[in-house]
């Protein structure tokens, strides 16, 4: 499995990965109109991913995610919810400029930025009063 995925494939795979959480089996068409994407570059992306064995797909039938796939997604929808976590939680940024952001940044920033994030997020959970130095309003 690349370990190194583009930011649009890592978009579809968490796309399909949120869908399958929620009981939702997805076609082509329908993945399209969820990323607002051509149908065209949903076909040329889900031929990308079915040949680095992370999704299993006919064309007009349901894409599922192999381990491989459901593997990476996961990662990635972790990153992701961690990140938005932080926002809120620590930075007390609104949910919504949160999760726009937490979709940027999921793709490029480091395990070990990432881990101290984390660390920092927790701390801030178990001491609120540290939270005070982000009211700048």
């Amino acid at each position: 499995m690349s370990k190194n995925l583009s930011s649009g494939l890592e978009d579809y795979i968490e796309t399909i990965y949120m869908s399958s959480l929620a009981g939702i089996s997805l076609k082509g068409a329908e993945l399209a109109r969820k990323l607002n994407i051509s149908r065209a570059s949903v076909s040329e992306a889900l031929s990308k991913l079915m040949s680095l064995g992370l999704i299993e797909y006919k064309p007009y039938g349901s894409i599922k995610l192999t381990l491989k796939g459901e593997e990476k997604a996961k990662a990635v929808y972790s990153k992701h919810g961690l990140l938005k976590k932080f926002f809120e939680n620590v930075l007390q940024v609104p949910e919504n400029e949160a999760s726009e952001n937490a979709c940027k940044i999921e793709h490029i920033i480091s395990e070990n930025i990432l881990n101290r994030m984390s660390k920092l997020n927790d701390y801030c959970k178990s001491h609120p009063e540290f939270i005070k130095i982000f009211d700048i309003d």
